[in-house]
């Protein structure tokens, strides 16, 4: 018999709720929290799984593949101690101010206590409509609760902080969506994703009561983020918040830094989708690069702005930190903290992004002059032609295992190009790869330097395409292909030759197919 489980109510029990239980869509004042139950659904089938997370949370082979269990991740019922609630919080969305937005489809059943005493909050995204649902239904399809599965395991198994998924359940009933706003609704089959988190917390939590000028609940809401997740900072004071607002600073500069490194666009950066414990948070129309481009979105609806394009996820972040900053400025009490803060980011973020990148191209030890213009000089030339950049940096590690550098541009970094390579540019990456030859392998084993480098580049990543064809394939009953990936993702470093399929450059026939080359928040 499978051990009870043990649930806290810290979220509750520190922060004021709504009094009113029922889901009816209405503004939520004076609360962080709204009971609510999930809506069931007719038929639930468990899709999928995270193995290495479920043993994490104590949750052995035989309790996440049990019948009673499915039902819990479907919303159907609960385990003892669960106490399903909808958080309540704000945002800038494509930089507006959109007032309260909260759960709009997500319910936290409750807070489950590991082996090792720490919390996390298991919550179910497209399990019914909470208060905050903005007169949608509550639900996901499963394409999109597919992606967030999938995605979120990719990025932990990378080494990036994210939130996690622990199941896939698919509910037996259609969803009605509209994919690319385009008047062509049409209905998709249903799906519910378990998300994990020590707290789904986000900057709009903090923007919301600040709006409303409720600053006993912006305290309330601060003093529980610094005793519950960063009691290191000190007991709740005007100097503390000040610390905490340079922790969140720092972290989410860091944070966004490993995303440039590893090619990651997450696609909706707004408010209330950034995490305030630097998590990846809310996997919507994301998507990893495939040439270096840093004016590439995959979200359909930022297409004309590219607001949240890769080159501009830093920029975004730190307008973000910004806004953090303001709604916690009755808090801090000092305008200058955010001129710091700005400072910060901007100095966090440029160190992190050396050293990444640094690592990325084999640089060892304590930065010399010229690193940086090598690097500035690398991307440069990366981005004047479609080269995909996870292959590239794969086949420069294979160059730096030769004896000797060759006179013209390596077959293999030729063949990570997406057409013909024009004579200037090659010669250009010839010149290029010559200073990199000299500063990664003065004096150093190749074989080791190319070692270090393919333990930061990843040789798998979650392309759009690769995502797609498991969606078509589970939309008409066929797991493998589902099951396939989570095998992949979980190595991405060293993935196997068996995954060499998964591991190639963005097929033709996917440049322009919907769910590869465009996405849209339509879920």
């Amino acid at each position: 018999m499978a051990s009870p489980l043990t649930f806290r109510r810290r979220f509750l029990e520190q922060l004021p709720g709504d009094p009113r239980t029922d889901n009816t869509t209405r503004l939520v004042r004076g609360a962080c929290w709204s009971r609510v139950l999930p809506t069931p659904v007719p038929a639930p089938r468990l899709l999928a799984w995270s193995r290495p997370l479920a043993q994490e949370l104590g949750l052995d082979e035989p309790r996440m593949q049990d019948a009673a269990t499915t039902q819990v991740l479907a919303g159907n019922n609960l385990w003892p101690g669960m106490d399903p609630y909808a958080a309540n919080y704000g945002g800038h969305q494509f930089g507006h101010w959109a007032g309260q937005l909260g759960d709009g489809r997500a319910i936290v059943l409750g807070e489950l206590e590991r082996r090792d005493g720490t919390s996390v909050e298991l919550q179910l995204k497209g399990a019914g409509p909470p208060h905050s649902s903005r007169r949608a239904d509550g639900r996901a399809v499963l394409r999109s609760s597919l992606r967030e599965f999938l995605c979120s395991e990719a990025m932990h198994h990378l080494g990036v902080p994210t939130t996690r998924a622990l199941s896939l359940v698919a509910t037996g009933e259609g969803v009605v969506r509209d994919m690319f706003y385009d008047g062509n609704p049409r209905a998709e089959p249903g799906a519910i994703v378990c998300r994990v988190a020590p707290s789904f917390l986000r900057f709009g939590s903090f923007e919301l009561p600040c709006s409303h000028g409720d600053v006993a609940l912006l305290r309330r809401l601060a003093d529980h983020v610094l005793t519950t997740f960063f009691p290191e900072l000190g007991a709740p004071s005007a100097d503390a918040y000040a610390r905490l607002y340079q922790d969140i600073t720092m972290r989410t500069a860091e944070l966004v830094a490993h995303w440039q490194a590893v090619g990651f666009v997450h696609g909706v950066m707004n408010t209330d989708n950034m995490s305030l414990l630097s998590l990846t948070i809310d996997y919507g129309p994301y998507g990893w690069i495939d040439d270096f481009d840093f004016g590439w979105t995959p979200n359909t609806t930022d297409a004309g702005m590219r607001r949240y394009a890769f080159g501009n996820q830093p920029s975004i972040a730190l307008w973000n930190v910004l806004r953090l900053g303001e709604a916690m400025l009755p808090l801090l009490g000092d305008e200058s903290l955010l001129d710091a803060a700005a400072a910060s980011f901007q100095h966090t973020y440029a160190a992190a992004e050396v050293r990444r990148y640094g690592a990325k191209i084999g640089l060892a030890g304590e930065r010399q002059a010229g690193d940086e213009a090598l690097l500035r000089d690398l991307v440069l030339w990366l981005s004047a032609q479609a080269i995909d950049m996870t292959l590239f940096f794969r086949a420069l590690a294979d160059v730096a295992r030769l004896d000797r550098l060759p006179a013209a541009l390596p077959a293999g970094l030729r063949a990570t190009f997406y057409g013909p390579v024009p004579a200037a540019h090659e010669v250009a990456g010839q010149a290029w790869l010559a200073r990199w030859w000299q500063r990664a392998r003065e004096g150093r084993d190749g074989g080791r330097v190319a070692a270090a480098m393919d333990a930061v580049n990843p040789r798998f990543v979650l392309r759009n395409w690769v995502a797609q064809l498991a969606i078509e394939a589970a939309e008409l009953g066929d797991l493998a292909p589902l099951q396939r990936l989570q095998r992949a993702l979980e190595r991405p470093f060293d993935t196997p030759a068996e995954f060499d399929d998964l591991v190639q450059k963005r097929p033709d026939w996917a440049r322009h197919k919907p769910g590869c080359s465009a996405l849209s928040c339509s879920s």
